[in-house]
C-alpha cells in the first residue's frame, strides 16, 4: 500500500474513530439534514464488516437523515451497543420520533441483540418515548443490558410508556425462554414525579437484575420513593443507588432504609439534597451498620441532618473497611457538632474519607411556636408523671397490705416484683434502688430486657454511698447490651448526648437533670472494656465544651474528663 493511502486510511480511522468494532463520529457536531448529507456516513455503516456499536452523538440528525442511516442499519445484525445521546439539536420535537422510528424498524429488521442503548440528552418528551416504544418491546431488546435516558423530558406519560414496554419486554421475552435482564437504568431529569417513579419501579420489580438505578432531579417525593424502596428489594444485586435531590423526608428514607437491608452488594449510596432530616438518617444509618459489607460511598449531604443524627451516621460506617467516601456536607450540624464529627472520624481511623463540611448550614434555629408547643408538652408530661408516680405508690402500698394480711394472692419474697422496679426505673432514687434487695440486678435486667438495652447511666441519679451498688448493674447490663447483635451501639453516643442536653434532638427528647451521679457511673464505664474506644473521644469532644447542664457537677465534670483522656491516650 502506497505511503499517501496509508496515511488517508489513517486519517479516515482517526475521523470516525474505528475501535473494537465500533464506529464512532462522536462530538463531530455534524448537522445532518438529508440523504445527501449523510451518503459518506451511509457508505461507511455499509462498508463496516461486523460493526457492533454506532456512536451519533453529538451531531444533530434530521427524519430524512435518520431514514437514509436507518437504511445501512438493517443489514447490521452484530450490532450491540447504540449511543445515539444529544444528535437532536435544534430539532422541532416532532421530527424525532419519526427519526426514532426509522432506526428502530432498522435494528429489528436487521434482528439485531442491543446490549446498550444510550439517548441522553436528546429532550424529547413523552413522544420521543413512543418513538421507540416498539423496539424495547421486540425481540431486539431482550439482550439489552444498558438503558440510558438522562435529560430527556420524558415527564410522568413519557415514565408510564417506559415502564409499559419494560414490563412487556420481561414477560415476552421469559415466555421464550430468556428473560430481559436489564442491568444498568439512567433516567435523571426527567420530570418524572411520584406516578412516573411508581410506574418504573413495578417495572424494576418485576425484572429483578438491576445493578446500577439513576434517578435524581425527578421530583419524586415519599410516595414514589417508597415505591422505588419496595421495588429495590427485588434486585438483591444493586450495586448503585442515585437518587440525589428528590424529596424523602423521614417516610421515605424509612422506606428506603428498609430497602438497604436487603442490599447486600451495594456499593454506593447517593441520598444527597434529599431532605431525609435526622430520623431518616438514623433509619439508614442502621441498615448500614447492620449490612451493606462492601459499602464505598455513603453520600447523606444537604439533608437537614442534625448533629445527633451525623454522629450515629459516622459510627454507622465505623466497620465498614471498604468505604471511600462519607458527604455529609450542606446540613445542619453546627460548628461544634461538624468538630464532634471529625473527631469521631479520626477515633475510628477514617478521618480522610469524610468530605467537605464547609456548606453546612449551622444548627437549626427553633420557632417560638415549637417553644411553646415544648412548654405545654412539659407540662402535661409533669402532670402524667405526677399520676403516674402517685398509681405506681398505690401499688407497692397495695402490694405491701395483702402480704402483711397473708393474703393468697401475694407475690413470694423471692420472685421478681415488677411494680417496685418500674417505679425505680421511672424515678430513680438509692432508697429504692437499694429497697430491690441483693437480686436488684436480676430484677432490673429482666424489666429493661422486655423493652430495649437501657442506659442505667442515665437515670441512675445516686449517691457515692450506692455507687457500688450501681456499678455492677451499669456493667451487667452494658455488657450484655454491647455484646447483643440486635443492639444499636452505633447510637448509643449519639442517645447518652442527648439524654445529657449537651446536643439537641429533633425529637424533642428531655435530657435529664445531671448530677454527679451520672458522670460518675459514666466514668466507671468508659473504663471497661466493653466500652466501644471510639466512643471515647467523641465524649471527650462534648465533655470539653462550656455548658450549663453540667456545671452543678464540678468535680465529678472534670474526674470524667480525665478519665476520658487517659483512656483515650492508652487506646
Amino acid at each position: 500500500m502506497a505511503t499517501d493511502d496509508v496515511a488517508q486510511l489513517a486519517d479516515s480511522l482517526a475521523k470516525t474513530g474505528v475501535e473494537d468494532g465500533e464506529l464512532s463520529y462522536k462530538g463531530q457536531g455534524r448537522k445532518l439534514d438529508d440523504a445527501q448529507s449523510v451518503e459518506e456516513m451511509v457508505k461507511e455503516i455499509q462498508d463496516f464488516e461486523g460493526l457492533q456499536a454506532l456512536r451519533l452523538e453529538g451531531n444533530t440528525v434530521g427524519v430524512e437523515a435518520a431514514r437514509a442511516i436507518a437504511k445501512a442499519l438493517e443489514t447490521k445484525s452484530a450490532l450491540k451497543r447504540c449511543y445515539w445521546s444529544d444528535m437532536f439539536t435544534g430539532r422541532l420535537r416532532s421530527e424525532i420520533p419519526p427519526a426514532l422510528n426509522s432506526l428502530g424498524d432498522a435494528l429489528m429488521l436487521a434482528g439485531a441483540r442491543l446490549t446498550v442503548l444510550d439517548l441522553s440528552d436528546n429532550a424529547f418528551g413523552p413522544d420521543g418515548v413512543k418513538g421507540i416504544e416498539n423496539l424495547l418491546k421486540s425481540s431486539t431488546c431482550y439482550t439489552l443490558q444498558e438503558l440510558r435516558l438522562n435529560n430527556c423530558g420524558m415527564g410522568i406519560g413519557g415514565g408510564k410508556i417506559l415502564a409499559a414496554a419494560l414490563i412487556y419486554n420481561h414477560k415476552k421475552s421469559s415466555a421464550e425462554g430468556s428473560p430481559f435482564s436489564l442491568k444498568v437504568f439512567v433516567a435523571g431529569r426527567n420530570r418524572l414525579e411520584n406516578d412516573g417513579a411508581t410506574a418504573l419501579a413495578q417495572a424494576f420489580k418485576l425484572i429483578g437484575s438491576m445493578e446500577e438505578v439513576h434517578m435524581p432531579q425527578n421530583g419524586i417525593n415519599h410516595a414514589g420513593v417508597t415505591a422505588l424502596a419496595e421495588a429495590m428489594q427485588h434486585n438483591p444485586g444493586l450495586r448503585i443507588l442515585n437518587l440525589n435531590d428528590n424529596t424523602f423526608t423521614e417516610k421515605g428514607a424509612i422506606a428506603m432504609a428498609q430497602a438497604l437491608k436487603h442490599l447486600r452488594s451495594i456499593q454506593v449510596i447517593n441520598f444527597g439534597d434529599c431532605l431525609v432530616r435526622p430520623e431518616g438518617a438514623k433509619a439508614i444509618a442502621a441498615s448500614v451498620s447492620e449490612g451493606l459489607p462492601i459499602l464505598k460511598e455513603l453520600n447523606l449531604s444537604y439533608g437537614e441532618i442534625t448533629e445527633d443524627a451525623a454522629l450515629v451516621v459516622a459510627q454507622a460506617v465505623k466497620d465498614k473497611d471498604q468505604l471511600e467516601k462519607l458527604d455529609l456536607n450542606g446540613n445542619c450540624i453546627g460548628e461544634d457538632g461538624c468538630r464532634a464529627l471529625k473527631v469521631a472520624m479520626e477515633a475510628m481511623n477514617m478521618s480522610e474519607l469524610l468530605g467537605s463540611l464547609s456548606d453546612d448550614e449551622g444548627e437549626p434555629e427553633d420557632d417560638d411556636d415549637d417553644d411553646e408547643d415544648e412548654d405545654d408538652d412539659e407540662e402535661e408530661d409533669d402532670d402524667e408523671e405526677d399520676v403516674d408516680e402517685e398509681e405506681v405508690e398505690e401499688e407497692e402500698e397495695e402490694e405491701e397490705e395483702e402480704e402483711s394480711t397473708g393474703n393468697k394472692f401475694s407475690t413470694p419474697q423471692s420472685a421478681p416484683r415488677p411494680p417496685e422496679v418500674s417505679s425505680f426505673l421511672s424515678f430513680p432514687s438509692p432508697d429504692k434502688l437499694l429497697k430491690l434487695g441483693p437480686t436488684r440486678a436480676l430484677l432490673i435486667e429482666q424489666q429493661v430486657a422486655k423493652k430495649s438495652p437501657l442506659l442505667l447511666v442515665c437515670y441512675s441519679s445516686v449517691e457515692n454511698s450506692v455507687c457500688k451498688d450501681v456499678f455492677p448493674l451499669a456493667d451487667g447490663l452494658l455488657r450484655k447490651a454491647f455484646t447483643s447483635s440486635s443492639f444499636q451501639g452505633y447510637s448509643f453516643v449519639s442517645s447518652l448526648l442527648v439524654l445529657l442536653g449537651l446536643i439537641k434532638s429533633e425529637d424533642k427528647v428531655k435530657p435529664v437533670i445531671v448530677v454527679p451521679g451520672h458522670l460518675q457511673a459514666l466514668e466507671h464505664v468508659v473504663r471497661q472494656d466493653y466500652f466501644p474506644k471510639e466512643s471515647v473521644a467523641v465524649l471527650e469532644a462534648f465533655m470539653s465544651r462550656n455548658n450549663k447542664t453540667l456545671e452543678p457537677c464540678g468535680n465529678a465534670k472534670n474526674n470524667l474528663q480525665s478519665t476520658l483522656q487517659r483512656v483515650r491516650s492508652q487506646s
